[in-house]
């Protein structure tokens, strides 16, 4: 396909996904649907240049300011993803000495907003926590994420699927801190992997692995995934059970969980119960009050932590929600709370980088409940890190790499993963 008409392509998705009235993946994947006779290759660059205008869209947009031609045209140049020459195959004289204006010029126009990529209002949280670290990380969430998966070790072993993998062409390294996990090289399509397909591996982010982990749940215990999603986690517990005791996964969305039931039957897990529930206080929650051994509650949030995955969040979300969230927060963390037994546990989580939804709710839930005591994270992490053979002290100077205070904190520009917090709590006997 000529260069000139994946532009103009691409200029058409741009006014339909620049809205952020919907999810960017949706919007694109409803124009390909839209558009049957673009090959992978063009599909590929068009979803690519999309991406790239979101992910840069204050920069671009105050360049597109100027030069000829339409706005989503330009923001559809600056973010071309295709080589050089390619692209100027489409342009016209006037675009050309634009686009040339843009790369030697650009950088000197440029304020702060323009350089982090980031809504305004997110700016003062992230810097009252990294300080000088900020520029870092806003580079960072400006960068793809990396492709992280979970080996089911209820059917596999992470060697074997890594060997597996390898035979067919993908690069895998072991995570460095998830001992379940592997990170792929580039983002090869793992549909119709054989692996894949029997369940031995799920695509999970090593963040998310890790939680699991915390939460640290044994065989034969009664769990509950208490904002069970699609279930990512909930097959990551199971597991760590051994498909033994009982697992409940809960979710006020009966569709995220229809979700779950073909990966669950994939995993080879028995011990998982899927229960839609009307809200955060539904009858069958009272009925399994003080039973639970341990609960993860893996709240809804802004998702700010995924940025790199979803960039079009940061510009659809907006300052006004997060007291909403907040409130839904703190509201879902005291009702899953009754659930815990005594000397059971608690794990409160998000993906989210701002510390209006994880230290500040987690701090205002341990003051206002004397019947659970807040648990340094670091040592729960340390058996969870240690190599296996390896010296304890191995796993507890990883466990402190993922750790502030008492929490875990999970940084993309320092960890590279999605950004991850997560509190634990012991139910007082």
């Amino acid at each position: 396909m000529h260069p000139n008409a994946i532009l103009d392509h691409a200029a058409q998705l741009l006014t339909r996904v620049l809205t952020f009235s919907h999810p960017a993946d949706a919007v694109v994947g409803r124009y390909f649907r839209d558009n049957r006779t673009l090959g992978p290759r063009e599909r590929n660059t068009i979803a690519e240049t999309v991406y790239a205008v979101i992910r840069f869209k204050a920069r671009f947009e105050l360049l597109a300011r100027s030069g000829p031609g339409g706005r989503e045209r330009k923001l559809a140049i600056l973010g071309f993803s295709a080589p050089r020459d390619f692209l100027l195959g489409a342009l016209k004289p006037d675009e050309k000495t634009w686009l040339e204006t843009c790369e030697r010029e650009g950088e000197a126009v440029m304020m702060d907003i323009h350089r982090h990529n980031l809504p305004q209002w997110m700016v003062p949280a992230l810097k009252s926590q990294l300080g000088t670290g900020f520029d870092t990380l806003a580079d960072t969430l400006n960068t793809p994420a990396p492709l992280d998966i979970r080996v089911n070790t209820f059917k596999s072993k992470r060697e074997e699927i890594q060997k597996a993998l390898k035979g067919l062409g993908i690069k895998a390294q072991e995570t460095p801190y998830s001992p379940w996990g592997l990170r792929l090289e580039g983002n090869p399509s793992l549909a119709k992997v054989k692996a894949y397909e029997q369940g031995a591996f799920e695509v999970q982010d090593e963040g998310s692995q890790l939680l699991a982990g915390i939460l640290g749940a044994k065989r034969g215990e009664m769990v509950a995934d208490f904002c069970a999603g699609a279930g990512g986690k909930t097959l990551a517990i199971g597991a760590m059970m051994r498909s033994t005791g009982r697992l409940y996964a809960f979710d006020t969305s009966a569709h995220r969980l229809d979700a779950l039931k073909p990966r669950l039957a994939r995993s080879g897990l028995s011990n998982v119960q899927t229960a839609a529930i009307a809200h955060e206080r539904d009858d069958r929650i009272k009925r399994l009050a003080q039973k639970m051994d341990r609960v993860l509650v893996d709240a809804p949030c802004s998702g700010t932590g995924t940025i790199r995955r979803n960039p079009d969040l940061k510009w659809r979300l907006k300052e006004k929600e997060l007291a909403e969230i907040t409130a839904l927060q703190s509201t879902i963390l005291r009702s899953a709370a009754q659930l815990v037994k005594p000397g059971g546990r608690l794990v409160y989580a998000t993906c989210s980088l701002l510390p209006h939804e994880n230290e500040a709710i987690a701090n205002a839930f341990t003051e206002g409940s004397e019947d659970f005591e807040l648990m340094p994270v670091a040592p729960l992490l340390q058996t969870v890190l240690t190599p296996q053979g390896g010296a304890a002290e191995d796993g507890d100077a990883l466990a402190l790499e993922l750790c502030q205070g008492n929490f875990l904190r999970l940084w993309p520009h320092l960890h590279q993963t999605d950004g991850f917090f997560a509190a634990v709590w012991q139910r007082r006997m």
